[in-house]
């Protein structure tokens, strides 16, 4: 976050100087046992200081220099695991600094620190290898926040690079617990040929989560084929997951390599999964089975080799119970489950995405905005974006279009947002950390069962039920069929549908 915000103390002491060590370095008493030692490159010796004030304790030994040259013979010498790198140096450029420094060694972690004009180069560096960047003047929790997670064990990187044993450039942004146990799922599955289960709310990054377990596979190389099952309609879906031949249907006026076909030696994405059609969804659990395809008027199927990653924003296990997914294909996939977190309760990440958009909105805009106010970022973290990451990028769009300036103040963003009116997790789902087997209903006597239903059901049939549960739902929503739909957890076309067939009669 790019709030400027003064250091809780200065040194009383202690040169910065090139090689030397700040308040963690020596080894005094107070050095901590075990911790890494971090590679401080700032040119202006004040902000070397403060940097060195702000990261006391944080280090076995904080390392300092004020040029290239020195960084790179204190690097080769110290192999620190961590660098805090500022991209302006007198003598060089931090690109190529970071560049050799991570040929060297490519598990070192490099944070760089930009100034407000030059976010797109942080961000450029950050798709280069860098662990993640800061904006001046630096906030100091947002510094010690970016050291600690650097200073981690494991994967805790919060932009990871491939190159790296972490996730590709670009794959996720975020440093939040929750993201961190997303990035550790998705390294120890990505090597495996087990099936993966993606879940989580609209907007949270589905298809992001299955793009980076395709780059960290061995199948890198080829095809990642994304297909979405909601938006393709039912009469067509076999068509477009099998393919068809010339003449096989009415219109099929040449040859179609399906999805399964187009993924063959890659990773064949399936989204929305719980909206495939039944009938194509035992023909996909036997294709699963066996990896042969038959195309449509093709006499003879012909073996692929493919993953097989599959995402929905429902409970799979509430899928089944209600027959929107076979309980025989659930058990096929549901082999390595991924929960991707709601936006609102990844803390800071809200901050980080909002400053990434943000300065890459701008440049393809042409906007100098490049930071936000205090009062922005207040709203930003106040808010519960039901839309999760794809709400917040659509705000973040049309506050670049609509304004300009170097800062983006609380005025303009959507004033829905400023009112605390950006919703309260509409669409949420549960979030166990596994997914386990449906269980049979529970069993009611026969007295009890009508005891338990709403008074005005008993003795209707399930189509009266039906027909009164959703009148009841819009009618609670002052007839809007997407709200009535959400709380229903049907999509809405179902509910027009079924409007419509009341009105002609027919049910």
């Amino acid at each position: 976050m790019s709030l400027p915000q003064a250091p809780r103390g200065m040194l009383s002491g202690g040169g910065s100087g090139g090689g030397g060590s700040g308040s963690g370095g020596g080894a005094g008493g107070a050095m901590r046992a075990g911790m890494a030692a971090i590679l401080l490159v700032e040119d202006t010796p004040t902000l070397r200081l403060i940097y060195e004030t702000m990261l006391r304790g944080q280090a076995k030994a904080i390392l300092s220099a004020g040029s290239a040259a020195e960084a790179m013979a204190i690097f080769r010498r110290e192999r620190p695991a961590v660098v805090v790198l500022d991209l302006m140096l007198p003598d060089g450029n931090g690109f190529d600094l970071m560049a050799e420094m991570l040929a060297l060694a490519p598990e070192v972690r490099v944070i760089v620190i930009t100034a407000n004009g030059s976010v797109a180069r942080a961000v450029e560096a950050v798709r280069a290898g860098a662990h993640d960047f800061l904006v001046k003047p630096v906030d100091e929790t947002r510094l010690l926040t970016a050291v600690e997670t650097a200073c981690g064990s494991g994967g805790g990187r919060t932009f990871p690079a491939g190159a790296r044993g972490g996730l590709p450039p670009g794959a996720f942004i975020g440093a939040s617990p929750p993201m961190q146990e997303v990035y550790a799922r998705i390294r120890s599955v990505a090597r495996s040929m087990a099936s993966v289960f993606v879940t989580g709310e609209s907007g949270t990054g589905k298809e992001l989560c299955a793009q980076a377990i395709h780059d960290l596979s061995p199948r890198a190389d080829g095809p990642f084929v994304p297909l979405n099952c909601a938006a393709i309609p039912a009469e067509r879906m076999e068509s477009e997951v099998f393919g068809h031949l010339r003449g096989a249907f009415p219109g099929a006026m040449s040859d179609k390599a399906g999805a399964a076909i187009a993924a063959d030696g890659g990773t064949l994405f399936l989204d929305e999964v719980c909206e495939m059609a039944p009938a194509l969804q035992g023909k996909l659990l036997r294709f699963l089975q066996t990896l042969q395809v038959q195309p449509l008027g093709a006499a003879r199927p012909r073996k692929v080799n493919l993953r097989i990653i599959c995402a929905t924003n429902r409970d799979p296990r509430e899928a089944v119970r209600r027959g929107w997914l076979r309980e025989d294909l659930y058990y096929r996939l549901h082999v390595v489950p991924i929960h991707l977190p709601p936006l609102r309760v990844r803390g800071d990440d809200v901050l980080r995405i909002a400053e990434t958009a943000l300065a890459r909105f701008a440049r393809e805009e042409g906007r100098a905005l490049r930071a936000f106010s205090p009062e922005a970022a207040a709203v930003l973290l106040g808010c519960d974006w039901p839309g999760n990451v794809r709400q917040l990028l659509n705000v973040l769009r049309s506050v670049v279009v609509m304004h300009d300036g170097p800062v983006v103040s609380a005025e303009m963003l959507p004033p829905e947002l400023i009112r605390g009116q950006c919703g309260g997790g509409a669409g949420a789902m549960p979030a166990p950390p596994d997914f386990a087997a449906p269980g049979p209903e529970p069993f009611l006597p026969d007295d009890a069962r009508a005891t338990a239903l709403p008074r005005v059901w008993v003795g209707r049939t399930l189509a009266e039920i039906e027909r009164l549960a959703i009148e009841d739902a819009l009618a609670r929503h002052g007839g809007s069929v997407p709200r009535a739909a959400r709380e229903l957890d049907v999509a809405p076309s179902t509910l027009y549908r079924k409007r419509d067939a009341w009105k002609k009669g027919r049910g």
